[in-house]
């Protein structure tokens, strides 16, 4: 029995083995998403034009350097809490070409209307 037992071991080893291998890696996936770092900061974004090409898929880490801002994208739906010192990683793609613009949505003191950016999409 301990000869049979090593021979279903060592297979169960061998199919692991080979699903892993298929199995694609997060860092394949993430591979084909390029990131963009993004700060926010009193009262502007850096950067504050972000470029990319229609149907591409992009992850903004956006970091606050000083206080509680948000990120708010009215077009694709995207309003999310930057807190400061805690990176927030925002999956972005937009469809087609064009101009969509960003902007702060927590009130951060007396320039925060200014506090805005755009997203260029490419065709």
């Amino acid at each position: 029995m301990g000869g049979r037992t090593s021979i279903l071991g060592a297979s169960f080893a061998a199919a692991l083995a080979v699903l892993v291998a298929r199995a694609p890696s997060a860092s394949a996936a993430s591979a084909q998403e390029r990131i963009v770092a993004v700060t926010a900061e009193r009262f502007k974004f850096t950067p504050a034009v972000i470029e990319l090409r229609a149907g591409e898929t992009v992850v903004l880490e956006i970091t606050s350097l000083d206080r509680k801002h948000g990120f708010q994208v009215p077009d694709l739906n995207v309003d999310e809490s930057i807190e400061p010192g805690k990176v927030t990683r925002v999956r972005v793609t937009a469809a087609k070409a064009g101009t969509i613009p960003f902007h702060c949505s927590v009130f951060c003191g007396s320039g925060h209307e200014e506090m805005a950016g755009e997203i260029v999409v490419r065709p």
